[in-house]
């Protein structure tokens, strides 16, 4: 007696039978239809252990479906799973309708997300009757189908811009991160970031200094009495400044007069250790080390790559990593499909009540709720999150015609300056989000230098 111990084996044994089964083919025949069967055994198992929501065959003709559905139907059972015989699969842009055109594919499914599936597809073919199928409607049919196959957004977003317009921030090159804090007495603030953090100015343009904190995030301190915001406006951001060296840097920081918010109160087994300092106009920094932790584990094997930059004196041999621009929303579900479906961003931790996306190699951007966070939602925002674009005007226009942002009165074209390009819009929730491209210029020597690795 064959004593079946594992599904491995049940699988091997169903795909010898399947052989059996269509021995009456032809050789190229038979080696197609047991590939596909044994594709099936792979994405049932999927399907049963959770990581698909539904699975689907590759297309086949009515001929191929019929030569192996029956064994089909006894693969997916064999790993508790069901097998739906489509005949005329959804069109969304996932995948060109040349491929499923005239034939069949087999869903692979459990529970009721087969019934998921035939309403998601009642909704496209009611959107197509009404005229309506197309622009973002097609695109959030799409959305959701790519979700039932369980992708990932960054995976959706790829296939989106294969088959269609659709493009996200990453398509017209990110450079470089950048964050625009606005001060009344801008003077003191350069030598706060200049002499006890030990930061590098690669441009001072007067009116605006713009500092290196790592290999490619950028800090730009402006004048208020010159800038779109006032300093009297709600400091509704905090920055995190991510290093190895966080013990050194509380010990040099308590030599100095900096305030602090928080202490370090250093605890065992803890995702993230850290204290906070207050800049001075009232900015919150945040220096933070992320520690190994199941929350983590997409995040650290990016940080272990980066490399520190040091700062300059008086805190010689210190430096940052990396940093997280903290931002604060009401509708953290509404702010995490923006930065994922239309900027194209990817999430790299998941604290719960704060998310982290990347926004450069060595920048990143945080979401938080803003009941729980440092700061609460306000209106107004003494702060830009920028972005450093390789094709500015490029992303412009797409933005523009795609409403990808909204765009005030005096956001409607590209500004143009000698050092540089640059326009801005608005996220959902009102912060600023300013798009930069700078231009070769004496006072951007050391700045491009960085940016272009030359």
């Amino acid at each position: 007696m064959i004593h079946i111990s594992n599904k491995s084996t049940w699988q091997f044994l169903q795909i010898v039978s399947a052989l059996i089964f269509i021995n009456g083919c032809t050789t190229s025949s038979t080696e197609k239809n047991a590939r596909t069967l044994g594709e099936i055994a792979a994405i049932s198992e999927m399907v049963e252990a959770g990581v698909k929501k539904i699975g689907l065959s590759a297309p086949l003709t009515s001929s191929e479906m019929n030569s192996i559905f029956a064994k089909a139907e006894q693969i997916a059972a064999g790993y508790g799973v069901q097998a739906y015989r489509e005949p005329q699969f959804i069109e969304t842009d996932l995948f060109p309708i040349e491929k499923t055109k005239g034939k069949e594919v087999l869903i692979i499914y459990r529970g009721t997300t087969k019934d998921e599936y035939l309403q998601l597809k009642n909704d496209q073919k009611k959107l197509e009757a009404e005229g309506h199928y197309e622009g973002k409607a097609r695109e959030e049919i799409t959305r959701r189908m790519g979700r039932l196959l369980s992708y990932p957004t960054q995976r959706i977003n790829q296939l989106l811009a294969s088959h269609t317009s659709f493009r996200t921030l990453h398509d017209f090159g990110i450079r470089a991160s950048n964050l625009y804090l606005y001060y009344n007495d801008l003077p003191t603030a350069t030598e706060f970031y200049a002499k006890k953090l030990g930061m590098e100015m690669v441009a001072d343009y007067k009116t605006s200094k713009v500092f290196r904190m790592t290999a490619d995030s950028y800090l730009v301190l402006s004048d208020a009495a010159s800038s779109m915001h006032k300093a009297e406006e709600p400091k509704t951001v905090a920055l995190a400044l991510l290093t190895d060296q966080l013990d050194e840097w509380y010990t040099y920081l308590k030599t100095t007069n900096i305030p602090f918010k928080y202490e370090y109160n250093l605890k065992p087994n803890r995702p993230h250790d850290g204290f906070v300092v207050i800049d001075p106009e009232g900015y919150l920094l945040e220096f933070e080390r992320f520690n190994p932790d199941v929350e983590n584990e997409d995040f650290l094997p990016q940080l272990n790559l980066l490399q520190t930059i040091v700062a300059k004196t008086p805190s010689q041999g210190l430096g940052f990593k990396a940093t997280i621009t903290w931002l604060y929303y009401k509708d953290m579900v509404a702010m995490e499909r923006f930065y994922q479906e239309t900027l194209g961003l990817t999430r790299v931790v998941d604290q719960g009540w704060a998310k982290v996306y990347q926004s450069s190699k060595s920048g990143y951007i945080g979401l938080v709720d803003e009941r729980r966070g440092m700061h609460h939602f306000t209106e107004k925002k003494a702060v830009n999150v920028s972005f450093v674009m390789s094709d500015l005007e490029g992303w412009f226009t797409y933005a523009k015609k795609n409403r990808s942002l909204t765009f005030g009165a005096d956001s409607t074209v590209v500004t143009t300056d000698p050092r540089f390009h640059t326009f801005f819009g608005f996220d959902p929730e009102g912060y600023v989000f300013e798009f930069d491209t700078f231009l070769p210029h004496q006072e951007n020597k050391q700045l491009l230098e960085y940016l272009t690795g030359k």
